[in-house]
């Protein structure tokens, strides 16, 4: 699936069976499932908050096949569907512009079982919800996908809608490939960016996307939400919780962003949570007998910096003639990081062909899946997405002056050596500071209302969304009760069999998880 508020992209989800039982038990929320899509559609308009509204929350939806939909074992080709919903450019002016945004739905495995809708939305921003639906169709098999129609979308400037994608790929290599970003980095992005979409940046803002989502449920004939939120998907679903509380369903958000911390102290505490999963990785590298940092623990993760860092100078070029930077090989470590201890062995490997062998192919390739590059050398939307979803959201909390000489001396000594290689790269990611629209939204603590309990997953060992995170978030929601998953990687559903059982218990039957359960993780 996908991350955060530095928010890239997670590993896939496994395929999910929810079987496993977790620790201590639950109660029910109360709340009877969602009403079938007949019973509510015609509620619909009337449930529009703006009167002009009533045209886009009336408005029914147009199934037909997917276009290049992948055939999955076990699931009806015929269940699988996709349609378009019209919803305003801009929320303040509903007679103006309008979006057609993307969506897909596999349906309900029991159709005469069906509850309503579940919605998806895998992080980032600026991943798409229309391919984790369908690329991961068998990822809800069992009650959920029993019950519920698995529903995703892409939200504005990602996927299929309105995508925004401002290089041309041989300079985007160059760009995501320098290691001395210096001012007019990010003011390089942001005014092609202004040049390609102009007044469009105005309403990329996750606000708006939240807006979109309320518009969506009311075109699945749903009267409250039904949701799963992973990463960058928390704070979207944090703020529909915020903004539509009395539609707020069954709502599930794991590896949490907490809304009221801006940029540079989510970058901060990001990036600390990437340092300590370095050093854990180093360590247990350091245990092997091949370990390119060698077998001193307590100096292997200095020794993989040291590597690192030192491609500055002396860059590795490849097989195909592409050149390993610095940079570069960070966005390699980082890809990993994001993932649980599967993929150490892995990356140990490619950083020992680097140093010991001089050919960077393989973590230059680690690198290609961190920056969404394909073997075509061709970028999509997501690159660019995520830097106007995350200025338009936050650019207007950059530090200055002495706050941002506190930033930097904070993310010195709580990231040394994962920041070390290029400060302004871990404070500014992205760098929002040339950016020419922003939304108003400011950091804050979210105030919902919502009746129905909402369930914060956090992981114990998540480096991109840190477990104090979800703590925060449980504590702003106020009615929110904490799982929690031990072990690493970026997110729980996708490593804790525990985790989906208790994600789908309630979201099938409203089981809420007993407040201090745990999960352990799939892998040890």
């Amino acid at each position: 699936m996908t991350t955060r508020l530095s928010r890239r992209a997670l590993p896939a989800v496994a395929a999910v069976v929810l079987l496993a039982a977790c620790t201590g038990g639950g109660g029910s929320t109360g709340e009877a499932a969602p009403a079938a899509a007949g019973t509510a559609a015609a509620e619909a308009a009337q449930s529009a908050p703006d009167p002009a509204l009533r045209p886009f929350y009336g408005q029914k939806l147009a199934w037909a096949a997917c276009k290049d939909a992948p055939r999955t074992e076990g699931v009806d080709p015929a269940s699988v569907r996709c349609a378009t919903l019209k919803v305003p450019l801009d929320y303040a002016d509903p007679s103006g512009a309008t979006l057609d945004v993307a969506v897909a739905r596999v349906g309900a495995a029991e159709p005469a079982q069906r509850a309503g809708s579940v919605v998806i939305n895998p992080g980032g921003p600026g991943n798409s919800g229309v391919d984790a639906v369908l690329g991961g169709q068998r990822d809800y098999d069992g009650p959920l996908r029993d019950h519920y129609d698995i529903v995703g979308f892409d939200p504005r400037a990602t996927g299929r809608t309105a995508p925004v994608n401002c290089l041309d790929d041989r300079t985007r290599d160059s760009w995501l490939t320098t290691d001395t970003p210096g001012p007019e980095h990010g003011k390089l992005l942001a005014d092609a960016c202004r040049a390609k979409y102009g007044t469009l940046l105005e309403h990329l803002g996750t606000r708006d996307t939240a807006r979109d989502m309320d518009v969506l449920r009311a075109a699945l004939g749903d009267r409250k939400l039904s949701y799963l939120g992973l990463s960058y998907g928390t704070y979207l679903g944090s703020l529909y919780a915020e903004e539509f509380p009395d539609r707020v369903g069954r709502l599930v958000l794991d590896g949490a962003v907490d809304p009221a911390k801006p940029i540079a102290e989510t970058n901060i505490e990001q990036y600390a949570g990437f340092d300590r999963s370095l050093r854990a990785f180093a360590a247990h590298c350091a245990q092997q007998p091949q370990c390119p940092f060698g077998t001193d623990q307590d100096k292997a993760a200095g020794r993989a910096a040291d590597f690192l860092d030192g491609l500055k100078r002396k860059p590795l070029t490849t097989t195909g003639g592409r050149v390993l930077t610095s940079a570069a090989a960070w966005a390699g470590v980082m890809d990993v990081l994001y993932g649980d201890e599967g993929g150490w062995d892995g990356l140990a490997t490619a950083i020992d062909w680097a140093m010991n062998r001089g050919k960077g192919d393989y973590l230059l390739a680690y690198a290609d899946s961190y920056n969404k590059r394909g073997g075509d050398g061709r970028y999509g939307a997501a690159a660019d997405a995520y830097t106007a979803i995350y200025c338009a959201d936050g650019a207007t909390d950059v530090p200055t002056g002495d706050a941002l000489r506190d930033a930097y001396a904070r993310m010195a000594a709580r990231a040394p050596l994962i920041s070390r290689h290029e400060p302004a790269a871990t404070l500014f990611d992205p760098d929002c500071r040339s950016w020419p629209f922003r939304s108003p939204e400011k950091a804050h603590p979210i105030a919902s209302k919502a009746a129905t309990p909402i369930v914060v997953v956090g992981s114990t060992g998540d480096a991109a969304t840190s477990y104090a995170n979800a703590q925060q978030l449980v504590a702003q929601l106020g009615n929110a009760v904490l799982l929690t998953r031990e072990g690493e990687g970026h997110t729980g559903y996708g490593h804790s069999a525990c985790v989906r059982a208790a994600v789908g218990a309630y979201l099938v039957d409203g089981t809420v998880p007993a407040a201090g359960t745990r999960c352990a993780s799939d892998r040890g």
